[in-house]
């Protein structure tokens, strides 16, 4: 009994590896060397927030046939694909699930309205039904993109990825990454479709301009998606551990620029004030810290492109999310992140060639 008290208790008291505690350790050791009081951290209030679901969801118009002419599209397979929509089951599916229904249902109706229809008087598809078709294509392929934003900006998966998660990764272990990037750029090729799509619907249109309809392998990786991401916050903590990882360079650069007069170095002098501090750099931030920031840049730089290629085509003129986008997208809490790294990086260039400590590897 007293062993299993004790595991218990020593697994409720587990080391923190989030890089928000190495920051914080780091900061308390390099004050203990000075021999003052750290400089109290204030995380930052300000970060703009992902707008709300009310605010961003955009309505789509019902388009509704006849159960005649429904049952008559079981030549294109398109029937039990809308049967399946109307069912009650259907009727309440996800958003994922809802895009990659309007996306089959569009390369069904591309299909109907296209293919070389074998002769039968028994069951042809009639004229009426195809003109009946022809709008609902056009007006389905207008739907799209707000569709595929519905479903990125509302839907539980999707919007949860870029809500700010305040919990910074672990020091070693930036989960998400591959996943999302991998999502996006599905996203993105939906994105295009639909817009080549419009393109089309309002010019006249070429053979070789007229496309032959999403790829279906992307349609139904958007299941294979969700599935992944459904459990990671990941945009929402890489921007949020970005931000607070300013935030502890800044108040620790701080720390040190205030100190650096008292640090005594030189030939002759009492260099072991120095020594202590070198000693902390080389320990916890050389080894742990600065991986983790160059981690944290190195993932940003690889998705920043197509994010901002995905958010160059949103629908929204919503003031909190432009705000959102200029901040973290566009960049520029990440071009306040490289500029706390710098100033960090200048400050020990500095007290290395000052004191002529020998750079190490």
């Amino acid at each position: 009994m007293i062993v299993l008290t004790l595991s218990v208790s020593l697994a409720l008291t587990g080391c923190d590896n989030s890089g928000e505690h190495h920051f914080n350790d780091y900061h308390q050791r390099l004050a203990n060397v000075l021999e003052v009081d750290p400089i109290p951290f204030h995380p930052q209030e300000d970060l703009p927030s992902f707008p709300s679901t009310r605010d961003l969801y955009i309505p789509i118009d019902d388009i509704r046939i006849g159960l005649l002419d429904a049952y008559e599209l079981r030549r294109c397979g398109l029937f039990q694909l809308i049967a399946d929509r109307n069912s009650s089951l259907g009727k309440v599916q996800d958003k994922t699930r809802q895009l990659r229904y309007e996306l089959l249902l569009l390369n069904g109706l591309e299909r109907c309205l296209t293919q070389i229809i074998p002769t039968s008087r028994d069951n042809p598809i009639s004229q009426s039904l195809i003109e009946e078709l022809t709008p609902i294509k056009q007006k389905k392929q207008q739907q799209l993109g707000t569709i595929i934003w519905n479903m990125l900006t509302t839907g539980k998966e999707w919007r949860q990825q870029f809500v700010l998660y305040p919990h910074t990764f672990a020091i070693d272990h930036l989960a998400g990454f591959t996943a999302n990037l991998s999502a996006m750029e599905d996203i993105f090729a939906l994105l295009e479709y639909s817009q080549k799509q419009g393109y089309i619907e309002n010019n006249q249109p070429t053979l070789s301009s007229i496309p032959n309809g999403i790829d279906e392998a992307i349609v139904n990786r958007l299941l294979t998606h969700q599935e992944k991401i459904h459990r990671s916050r990941y945009f929402g903590q890489l921007f949020y551990s970005i931000a607070n990882a300013t935030q502890w360079l800044n108040t620790t650069t701080q720390l040190l620029n205030q100190q650096e007069n008292q640090i005594r170095c030189g030939k002759q002098r009492n260099q072991q004030q120095a020594e202590y501090l070198r000693n902390v750099f080389y320990r916890y931030y050389n080894r742990q810290i600065q991986p983790y920031l160059a981690e944290l840049d190195s993932q940003y730089r690889q998705i920043q492109p197509i994010l901002q290629q995905i958010f160059a085509q949103s629908p929204y003129q919503d003031p909190e999310l432009i705000t959102y986008k200029e901040t973290f997208i566009d960049g520029k809490a990440h071009q306040l992140f490289r500029k706390a790294v710098m100033d960090h990086t200048k400050f020990w260039q500095r007290t290395f060639q000052r004191c002529q400590f020998k750079v190490g590897i």
